[in-house]
């Protein structure tokens, strides 16, 4: 059943974000943040009337690949608000969905899973610098090349504390979904906004996938070239269920 306090949890993780994300430099920037961290950890799926659904990962094995390819989109996004300062919503990965590695510039982040589990892959920019190793070979005749250090790649279950990111730690990320749908609230400061210089950019890792076996010890060094958005990759959009946000 859902918890009696449902609409004001919800309602008290966007009036801590508005706080903390308004004052990104000031000197209560950290413990805002930490408070709103608490804040979204405490958050569950039924807070926001959620329940899983989708096909399970079997019936994708079954049909020899994701039962909604090239059907429904992959991943769906749930606004609840926005505001200046940051956005907050609900992202809904199919069985088998991936959201590629992506960048979020000048930007802070933090999800929290509601349900299922994702693979989080972070990484960080590194400085372009005179000694640096010139990009490898199968990066000729591609995008821009970026040299990046591979982090961490960590599982995130309801039970897990919310994803980190901010303008300079992990602020790259890919998130697959594991053995079955996966939802995630998912909070941005400040927003998305290409005619401010926040757009989303894509990359793929020239040394192989991210996904599949487990990859050399991290974090490590490793380089990235600049993608379009892959063809097998959009996002749809669906009403949010949950309780009414105010700000």
């Amino acid at each position: 059943m859902p918890r009696d306090n449902m609409a004001s949890l919800i309602q008290r993780v966007a009036r801590q974000a508005r706080l903390t994300f308004r004052s990104p430099a000031g000197p209560a920037f950290g413990e805002n943040l930490h408070r709103l961290q608490q804040l979204l950890n405490e958050v569950r799926a039924e807070d926001l009337h959620l329940a899983p659904r989708g096909p399970s990962a079997a019936a994708a094995a079954a049909g020899g690949g994701p039962p909604w390819a090239g059907v429904v989109p992959p991943v769906s996004y749930m606004h609840i608000c926005e505001t200046e300062s940051f956005s907050m919503g609900v992202f809904l990965l199919r069985s088998g969905a991936c959201i590629p590695l992506h960048d979020h510039p000048g930007m802070n982040g933090m999800l929290k899973v509601l349900y299922g589990t994702l693979r989080i892959a972070c990484m960080d920019t590194l400085p372009a610098t005179a000694a640096a190793a010139a990009p490898p070979p199968a990066a000729a005749g591609s995008g821009p090349c970026l040299r990046a250090l591979f982090r961490s790649r960590q599982h995130y279950t309801p039970a897990s504390p919310p994803c980190l990111l901010s303008p300079h730690t992990d602020n790259l990320h890919q998130i697959d979904a594991v053995d079955g749908p996966a939802a995630f609230l998912d909070i941005l400061a400040p927003p998305y906004d290409p005619q401010h210089g926040r757009d989303c950019h894509y990359y793929r890792l020239l040394e192989g996938p991210l996904a599949g076996a487990e990859p050399p010890a991290l974090p490590r060094e490793v380089w990235l070239v600049e993608t379009p958005q892959a063809a097998d990759f959009w996002c749809g959009g669906e009403p949010y269920p949950g309780p009414r946000v105010c700000l």
